[in-house]
């Protein structure tokens, strides 16, 4: 029994908001409902359970539910009664089963990853709060037309299915800022790729951990070269498991294609001969002081990200920020690549204005002879710079000289952040308009 299990059979917990029990339950604990006029947030990931009890809904100030990696293979309808529940996770379980009515009316935030589903119900499209929905890594063919009503969805994520086309209806979206949709049947193939020489892995070696996220691990590490002694790079070395964003395989040839630039951290060889066949990149050791711009979400703000309080930009951070990004941005859908994840979390930089943009997790490979879906794809990811300068401009100090450039990159937002989809600049137009402020 876990210690936390104990405390809650003794009534220990009494007036908590959030629970986090895991203890390869098999059952719900019943003793849960003693919390029912406090609990707002309830985690039950990394158990054994089946089903929740028919009376789940006796937790009646519930707004976030996880329960990933249990044994799951429906979605339980009683979710659907819960008044106050905002967000659903259950990751990594046998989902096949996605009924109508376990979707709560008030849902902002799904994740279904990594389960069995072939199908989406109808009544997703009557989900008017959702704004972020995860399914990467079923088994879907197709998306309910009912979901062209999910006019606040902001990031979806459709990874690893086996979808033939994007819908028209998706792509015109007005809210939709983040895609990811690799490994389908409807994604292409690098139109081209950088040669990086191999390294051997024996050729490296580790030293401290610079950072983790869903699909690998960065170390910083010693490279020791023919004849050249040891140099300092970091190296990425990928899991293999499907992510909330996609196939890290994906990643791998997402960074490769992407091609040099200067706001992209230069890549310098590809791991071979790792004893168990995993596979890494080998770049540049970046200088220190870059920093991450920004934190992803939280639960209350889903599809923002969280920037330091005392945080403040010039008018140059932002022109050169923005600028950077965009330019980045536009070299990607050149190349028939749509990032997906274009954050300021994912956005390192320093106190000079420049910036890298990194994390190719969500990257999706597109035909840009396709010129309707190079268009439409290209507007949606302006959607998610538009966001990315509306954070930089309401964090930014202004002179009485500079009110008018402070109006143009408003204006620049605007247009970026446009309902109609069509209507919105390509990031050619954005770094044009940039360049006339430097």
């Amino acid at each position: 029994m876990s210690e936390i299990l104990a405390q809650l059979r003794s009534r220990k917990l009494a007036g908590t908001t959030r629970l986090d029990l895991q203890a390869g339950l098999t059952e719900f604990p019943r003793e849960i409902f003693d919390l029912a006029d406090t609990l707002e947030i309830l985690n039950l990931s990394g158990n054994r359970l089946r089903s929740l009890p028919d009376d789940f809904t006796r937790l009646h100030r519930l707004r976030i539910l996880f329960c990933s990696e249990n044994n799951f293979t429906e979605l339980p309808e009683v979710l659907g009664a819960c008044p106050e529940l905002r967000m659903i996770g259950f990751k990594a379980n046998q989902i096949e089963n996605v009924p109508g009515a376990a979707l709560p009316s008030r849902l902002r935030w799904l994740i279904l990853t990594d389960n069995r589903i072939r199908r989406l119900p109808s009544e997703l499209g009557r989900c008017g709060a959702l704004q972020k929905l995860m399914l990467s890594g079923n088994q879907l063919t197709a998306l309910p037309a009912e979901m062209a009503s999910c006019v606040n969805l902001e990031l979806l994520r459709l990874a690893a299915n086996d979808l033939p086309s994007m819908p028209s209806w998706l792509l015109a979206l007005p809210r939709l800022a983040w895609l990811a949709f690799s490994g389908n049947p409807c994604t292409a193939s690098p139109s081209s790729a950088s040669t990086l020489p191999d390294v051997p892995w024996s050729d490296l070696r580790f030293e401290t951990k610079l950072g983790e996220g869903a699909s690998g691990e960065i170390h910083r590490a010693q490279w020791r070269k023919d004849g050249g002694g040891d140099q300092s790079v970091a190296v990425k070395m990928f899991k293999g498991a499907v992510t909330s964003d996609g196939l890290p395989s994906c990643e791998m040839k997402a960074c490769l294609a992407a091609g040099n630039h200067a706001h992209l951290i230069p890549l310098r060889g590809q791991v071979k001969d790792h004893p168990t066949g995993q596979q890494g990149l080998v770049m540049s050791l970046i200088n220190p002081a870059y920093v991450n711009l920004a934190g992803p979400p939280s639960f209350e703000t889903c599809t923002r990200d969280i920037y330091s309080s005392s945080l403040r930009f010039s008018a140059a951070n932002v022109i050169a920020l923005a600028g950077g990004i965009a330019e980045v941005a536009r070299q990607l859908h050149v190349r028939g690549i749509l990032h997906g994840d274009l954050y300021a979390h994912n956005v390192l930089w320093d106190p000079a204005g420049h910036c890298y943009l990194g994390d190719f997790g969500a990257a999706t490979f597109y035909h840009p002879g396709d010129a309707t879906l190079a268009h439409a794809l290209q507007r949606l990811e302006v959607r998610a710079f538009g966001c990315f300068l509306e954070e930089l401009l309401d964090r930014a100090n202004w002179t009485q000289e500079q009110s008018a450039t402070r109006e143009s990159l408003w204006h620049l937002r605007q247009s970026c952040l446009g309902d109609v989809v069509k209507d919105r600049p390509s990031f050619e137009e954005v770094v044009q308009h940039l360049e006339r402020l430097r």
